[in-house]
């Protein structure tokens, strides 16, 4: 085990001890750890990851996916330290059912805090409400964030540099705080752990008939809908939406959700318009490597006010941010190998605007 890591795990267990392992005192002494002896300025991060890879003596590793990947760097009964490695990583906005602090190793992101305002539970699994975005402000190296578990810390992160690196002290688990929901911005609410086997067999299943180029795929689609309920049907129509876009089905099928879920149905909409709208600029992140159009990438993903969207670029880039911005639609323009034009008249008002 690393000796830096070893260290702030007793460091942290021994203050939480003195709290009584008290729920609540458990962000901020994290965060205080991690801030009176910044890993950034104190981990040998190479001398670090040549011991992992080749001493067996290592902290019990998680079978997690986030991350790319997670390690563990010190493990207790009531606590763990990971640090989290991102290459093309985007976190959705999410919540979660553990506590603790974040900092930031290596790398920057653009970090946002959301809220989820009037509430309304459908099923356990999804919910509907307002997703209101609160705040955002750019994580530099060196920066540590406190975590709470549940609805009072709602965020995203979208990471500007390859890779960055993020060390995270957290609780295996705050009782009472489940499920930890994935917000689909602007109205819903899903559990992303909830795996109902016979619904996701059936989304394997429309994507072979719509891979077969099955006439009969869009007519399937809304007989499903149409039988459905209001949770399973959302799924199927969100698993479907690319295809029926595509073949020029998506306003019929649309129309049967519609009719047979009223007014559920107003929330659903803008979600799935948002979700091409996010999936769409996500993609791009393959394409453009320069971190300076990744940061563009993110501020579009995530800022939608126009003078919120200057500020940020102002804050890490000198000179007049309205040139900043000029310069890199015409260096994203001539450097995309596919049409971007949806790109820029989605989003004329935010970046065109005087």
């Amino acid at each position: 085990m690393n000796s830096f890591f070893k260290q702030l795990g007793k460091t942290v267990s021994q203050r939480w001890q003195n709290q009584n392992f008290s729920p609540s005192a458990f962000p901020e002494i994290a965060r205080l750890s991690l801030e009176e002896k910044p890993p950034f300025q104190n981990l040998d991060l190479g001398d670090f990851l040549r011991h992992f890879c080749l001493d067996d003596e290592q902290p019990f590793q998680t079978q997690s996916t986030f991350g790319q990947p997670e390690i563990v760097v010190f493990d207790s009964p009531r606590f763990y330290i990971q640090l989290l490695f991102w290459l093309d990583g985007t976190t959705d906005v999410h919540q979660h059912t553990f506590s603790g602090a974040f900092h930031v190793l290596q790398g920057s992101s653009l970090h946002s805090r959301y809220e989820f305002k009037e509430p309304e539970p459908i099923t356990a699994h999804l919910w509907v409400g307002n997703l209101e975005l609160k705040e955002t402000h750019l994580l530099e190296t060196g920066k540590t964030v406190e975590i709470t578990s549940g609805q009072n810390f709602i965020h995203s992160l979208f990471h500007l540099d390859t890779p960055s690196i993020t060390v995270v002290i957290r609780t295996h688990n705050d009782p009472g705080t489940e499920p930890q929901f994935t917000y689909l911005p602007p109205h819903l609410a899903v559990n992303p752990l909830h795996y109902d086997a016979l619904t996701a067999r059936r989304k394997q299943l429309l994507d072979v008939l719509e891979r077969a180029n099955d006439p009969d795929y869009s007519d399937m689609v809304a007989e499903m809908i149409q039988k459905l309920d209001f949770e399973r049907g959302f799924f199927i129509l969100q698993n479907s939406v690319g295809p029926l876009h595509d073949s020029g089905s998506w306003e019929p099928v649309w129309r049967v959700f519609e009719r047979k879920h009223g007014r559920l149905a107003q929330f659903v909409l803008p979600s799935v318009e948002e979700i091409i709208r996010r999936d769409s600029i996500v993609a791009l992140r393959s394409i453009f490597m320069d971190p300076q159009h990744r940061f563009f990438l993110a501020l579009l993903l995530t800022v939608l006010n126009r003078k919120e969207f200057l500020r940020l670029i102002a804050q890490r880039f000198p000179g007049k941010p309205e040139r900043t911005l000029s310069r890199w639609i015409s260096e994203i323009k001539d450097m995309a190998d596919e049409d971007t034009d949806w790109l820029w008249e989605a989003h004329e008002p935010l970046l065109f605007s005087k």
